[in-house]
């Protein structure tokens, strides 16, 4: 996998938060390289009038009874600037999170393996990696997150509670939840992240395609499966984006061009202008093969492109629940201190022109997995999938 660069400017990034920070962290929203400049805010002062500022660390260094450090001061000063913008995909991060941020990018880091966003004022699971630890101590979308060992979580923001929940290897985190209106109390032995990004399979003469993140290597990994179901001349292929949190948007945008012949995958607009349209690319290797897209609540950012690009272009029939619902788009600029401010720039729509952020994307077909179903090993959703391609 080729190393992160966060000064190219020609690739973009989905972000239901940080992609994959504690074990991921949010759902990201989409991340675009390059400088784009919004004149809605042109009425606010050029610079910042500082000495309010200044009064308040003054306060602080003559006065407070403990040890400050200044480098803290400094970021806890940056990240306060950013949390005042009120979107929570709009972020700060420091040297240290930026170089986590490229670790995690890459789908190796050590943590539970789940994303983390943020709702309200409760920090929430987006979706626990498929057998990491998260996802087998019972992690769903949707947890809140109210305590960190033990801590109170409310009010935290997501890189707060991401550098609590990650740690080496081997310790253990313990996670109070909010599911139902009931708390859940889990403790979780953290572990080694691999992500993987794209596996493939046939069976039965249906193509099985897993996107677990769009990473760098996903066009690449699933231009190659698709080949494969072509020359094995499948009659179906299953697209599974269950509890992918998203990633690069270039790579979603290559990934609905293996079903798409010269369509639209995606418009990015500013308030009601349209600032770019993202058309399908390359052969269109599985186009005119019948698909089921797996989507459910873990499902956000760029996979969220992906099904809805799909829907929209009747290239594709979604099975299983609504999905995350994350539709804006985030762009990083490189800092002189070597941190990274991630700021939302635009929102992104699907080709029938739905933003979905906050709302989803539904299925054509729900189909739920009970707590049975995970128990005993049953996939309905899959099992609808199948029982579609081979009508």
């Amino acid at each position: 996998m080729k190393k992160f660069d966060i000064k190219r400017t020609a690739m973009i990034v989905l972000l239901v938060g940080l992609i994959f920070s504690l074990g991921v962290q949010t759902g990201r929203g989409n991340i675009s390289f390059g400088r784009t400049k919004n004149t809605a805010n042109s009425q606010l002062p050029e610079n910042i009038n500082y000495s309010s500022v200044e009064q308040v660390y003054d306060s602080l260094r003559e006065q407070y009874d403990g040890e400050l450090d200044y480098d803290k001061l400094l970021n806890g000063l940056k990240s306060g600037l950013v949390a005042a913008s009120g979107d929570p995909y709009t972020e700060y991060l420091s040297e240290e999170q930026a170089k986590e941020f490229e670790g995690d990018l890459n789908g190796t880091f050590e943590g539970i393996g789940a994303e983390l966003s943020k709702e309200d004022e409760f920090v929430v699971i987006v979706a626990p990696i498929k057998d990491m630890p998260a996802d087998k101590a019972g992690l769903k979308p949707k947890d809140k997150i109210s305590k960190i060992d033990g801590e109170n979580a409310y009010g935290m923001s997501v890189e707060e509670a991401k550098n609590k929940i990650r740690g080496p290897k081997g310790t253990k985190v313990k996670l109070t939840l909010i599911r139902d209106n009931k708390e859940v109390e889990v403790e979780i032995t953290r572990a080694t992240i691999n992500v993987p990004s794209v596996e493939s399979s046939i069976k039965n003469n249906i193509g099985i395609m897993t996107i677990y993140r769009y990473g760098d290597d996903t066009s690449y990994l699933a231009r190659k499966a698709a080949n494969e179901f072509k020359q094995a001349g499948v009659k179906g292929v299953v697209l599974d984006l269950r509890g992918n949190p998203g990633g690069y948007l270039e790579a979603a945008v290559n990934v609905s061009s293996l079903w798409l012949n010269n369509k639209v995958v995606l418009k990015e607009k500013r308030g009601d202008v349209v600032i770019k349209t993202y058309e399908s690319r390359g052969e269109a290797t599985l186009n005119g093969i019948p698909t089921v897209v797996l989507i459910n609540e873990g499902s956000a950012s760029a996979s969220e492109i992906t099904a809805g690009a799909l829907k929209d272009n009747n290239a594709a029939t979604l099975v299983g629940v609504k999905s995350y619902g994350k539709g804006s788009v985030q762009q990083p600029e490189p800092l002189q201190s070597g941190g990274i401010l991630k700021v939302t720039i635009a929102r992104w729509y699907t080709p029938d022109g739905k933003n979905i952020d906050k709302e989803g994307i539904k299925p054509d077909k729900e189909v739920n997995i009970s707590e049975e179903d995970y128990k005993n090993g049953k996939d309905p959703q899959l099992d609808a999938a199948i029982g579609i391609l081979n009508n």
